[in-house]
């Protein structure tokens, strides 16, 4: 018997983010996971060696990588639309937990609740860190598309920065200072820093 659930999330590269927005470039769910996997991992990593936090890396890491893994089976509602109302983020909330039942029946027997972790996942300090990686990974979406003379990001950037802002992890906001500054470098500013450590 062959198995479907890798070959649906090999599908989140076909899942566009921002469809109500104009992009300079477009973005899609797999390039999306990747770089909040990325980030979650380095604040993980900088709640271990900076503030003592428990949480194993890889495991906040892994969460990361499956944190939008529904979206293959529902698409990527915008913003806008799925916060209007209490009931429509009930109505998302509901949608997303039925899209990760689909996808556990997508996997062997055995594999389901090793996986069903990773679909549903549950409140806590790895899931805030999840989170706060998706904002950051949004905001820096909009700091490139800024860069690029589209204002069409502006509200969301200041929004995001704010909901930013109002995270109380430390390691949160260390991550923000000490690497998304970056962000804003050409390549050559990349290559070429100013000023080395």
């Amino acid at each position: 018997m062959s198995y479907s659930f890798f070959a649906y999330l090999d599908r989140l590269k076909l899942i566009t983010r921002w469809s109500l927005m104009r992009n300079t470039q477009a973005e899609n769910d797999a390039e999306h996971s990747l770089q909040v996997a990325m980030i979650a991992h380095a604040i993980a990593v900088l709640g271990r060696e900076r503030y003592g936090r428990s949480e194993d890396p890889e495991h906040v890491l892994s969460l990361a990588v499956y944190h939008d893994a529904t979206e293959v089976m529902t698409g990527d509602l915008p913003t806008p639309v799925k916060y209007h109302s209490d009931n429509l983020r009930r109505a998302y909330k509901q949608l997303e937990s039925l899209s990760a039942d689909r996808l556990l029946t997508l996997l062997p027997g055995e594999l389901r609740r090793c996986y069903a972790p990773y679909l549903k996942q549950e409140s806590g300090y790895a899931k805030d860190i999840v989170k706060a990686a998706d904002k950051i990974s949004a905001y820096i979406k909009c700091l490139q598309e800024q860069r690029a003379g589209n204002p069409e990001f502006d509200y969301a950037a200041e929004n995001i920065r704010a909901a930013l802002d109002e995270v109380d992890y430390p390691e949160v906001q260390d991550f923000r200072r000490d690497f998304l500054p970056a962000f804003e470098m050409t390549l050559d500013e990349l290559n070429h820093p100013s000023s080395e450590e």
